[in-house]
């Protein structure tokens, strides 16, 4: 059975960076594509990017964030620079059609 775990979000201040983990167990992520996404209050969940063959990003995170994986660790990260106050959401990894409980991410003073 396949479970995505994903963590690392938290508060920051407008221009700060987090580095947000998904960790995926009972199935390798290797050579398969796996996606983030997010949704903040109010709004409806929304793709952020995603990695497989190569990476692919969302217009509104292109160059601020990016995505890479370790296949031995089973694990994908989000590295997201140069925070706005309009990040501030639940941030989901979604791997097989399964999602996780997602990471609270926060910009804010």
């Amino acid at each position: 059975q396949v479970q995505v775990v994903e963590s690392g979000g938290g508060l920051v201040q407008p221009g700060g960076s987090l580095r947000l983990s998904c960790v995926v167990s009972g199935r390798t992520i290797r050579g398969q594509p796996i996606v983030w996404y997010r949704q903040a209050p109010g709004q409806e969940r929304e793709w952020v990017g995603g990695s497989w063959m190569g990476n692919d990003y969302a217009s509104f995170v292109q160059v601020r964030f990016k995505i890479s994986r370790d296949n031995d660790k089973n694990t994908v990260y989000l590295q997201m620079n140069s925070l706005k106050p309009e990040d501030t959401a639940v941030y989901y990894c979604n791997f097989k059609d399964t999602w996780g409980k997602g990471t609270q991410v926060t910009v804010s003073l």
